[in-house]
């Protein structure tokens, strides 16, 4: 059974930095685009970072671009997400995902598979 295990939310004070990561079983990380996306209460679940169409280009939303940083280790078969300078606009359950390498990762409807998510609470 395919699991992807979320750790390293938590509540950190605006300024702050996290590192989520997401372990994968039953899958490897090579054979997916690996991303993270977030939803925040009553908005829609939106991506983070995800990888784009040729081979390291990455796409980060722009309300996190300098400020996150996506990183993978192979032999661990794990992702990482660095959030540095988080804002309390950056509260949200944060969700590892994998899509298809033929699809576009920016979808979340071309997510095969989904964590369970870890909750990230910035406080001002």
């Amino acid at each position: 059974q395919v699991q992807l295990v979320e750790s390293g939310g938590g509540l950190v004070q605006a300024g702050g930095s996290l590192r989520l990561s997401c372990v994968a079983s039953e899958i490897s990380v090579l054979a997916y685009k690996m991303g993270w996306f977030r939803q925040a209460p009553g908005k829609e679940r939106e991506y983070v970072v995800v990888p784009g169409w040729s081979a390291g280009n990455l796409e980060y939303a722009e309300s996190v671009k300098g400020r996150f940083t996506i990183s993978r280790d192979n032999a661990k078969n794990t992702v990482y997400l660095q959030m540095n300078s988080l804002k309390p606009e950056d509260t949200a359950v944060y969700y590892c995902a994998a899509v298809p390498d033929y699809l576009s990762a920016t979808n979340s409807m071309n997510v095969r598979y989904w964590g369970q998510g870890t909750q990230v609470t910035v406080s001002s």
